[in-house]
């Protein structure tokens, strides 16, 4: 009677366990007059932004060039220790794409990783670093996406072995790693390298690459920006902290112009994933380029 009584008790507290395990990590949204108010969008910041986010590197068809690459209609496979993920299409399209959604639906999505039927989304998807944005550039985003053209593209499901393709364990996950604060605490108040602050660690999200991850896949973020393997299984991700074998012998001179054009100061050119990187760098204006330079000087070498 004793061992039955435990039993019943354990199984009663690991219910109560469980319970509390999915109300505490249930999708979020954001309030929804938070979107409500956001007002018109600025169609030219939205395109600022769209650039800063790299959009166009995951989102376009694979192989796609010149103005085919503002057909974002998704497809890329995106190979991860986890198994691997397509990015969806995101062009404007009311079926394959998000032209029906709403801009609170977008904006959940970009800033809590919540999908439209209130699922948790992968961080395949950064939204980890996207939850750093503000109201403004996200909607301003979702203005400029609206303008671009339509696909009726349906982009593969995710191929995840288990348990990776249950989604109520990315509840847990978001406990425990996604967050709007600063990846690191800076010195300087200087607004230019708070404005490369928020550029590298929210639409730029330089460090889903750039930081090693632990075994859940989060980023270890007492190493920002110091370099790891590549999520992709091939060679190493660079360090581009101030530090030796990092971006210590550069100036912030020589990142801004290896931004503008994928040249090292030793006339090295750019390669790897970092081509499509630096393409879309180099259609920011100067003053947010030479932003995430001193950003990029001023965090703490690792």
């Amino acid at each position: 009677m004793a061992l039955k009584k435990l039993l019943g008790g354990l199984v009663v507290l690991g219910a109560i366990g469980a319970g509390g395990f999915v109300f505490i990590t249930a999708p979020e949204r954001v309030p929804a007059e938070t979107w409500a108010s956001a007002g018109e969008p600025d169609l030219a910041n939205g395109e600022r932004i769209f650039y800063a986010g790299g959009c166009v590197s995951c989102h376009a068809a694979p192989g796609a060039a010149d103005e085919q690459k503002l057909v974002l209609a998704g497809g890329l496979a995106l190979k991860s220790p986890f198994g691997t993920f397509h990015a969806p299409n995101i062009s404007p399209d009311e079926t394959a794409g998000i032209g029906a959604w709403t801009l609170a639906e977008f904006g959940d999505a970009m800033t809590r990783g919540t999908g439209r039927d209130g699922e948790h989304l992968y961080p395949s998807f950064p939204y980890a670093s996207y939850a750093r944005m503000t109201v403004k550039d996200v909607t301003d985003l979702y203005g400029y996406l609206k303008t671009l053209p339509k696909s009726t593209n349906v982009a593969p499901e995710h191929e995840l072995p288990f348990p990776f393709n249950i989604r109520l364990a990315l509840g847990g996950w978001k406990f425990l790693y996604l967050n709007d604060a600063p990846r690191v605490e800076l010195a300087s108040a200087e607004e230019t390298v708070k404005r490369g602050q928020y550029l590298v660690e929210g639409p730029g999200h330089c460090g889903e690459c750039h930081t090693p991850r632990d075994m859940l896949g989060g980023l270890k973020t007492d190493q920002w920006l110091a370099g790891g393997p590549n999520p992709e299984g091939e060679g190493r991700v660079p360090n581009i902290t101030p530090a030796e074998g990092g971006f210590g012998s550069w100036s912030a001179g020589d990142i801004v112009s290896y931004l503008e054009t994928g040249f090292t100061p030793d006339f090295d050119s750019v390669g790897g994933a970092m081509v499509s990187v630096q393409k879309n760098m180099a259609r920011l204006p100067k003053e947010d380029r030479e932003a995430i330079a001193a950003y990029l000087k001023a965090v703490p070498a690792r």
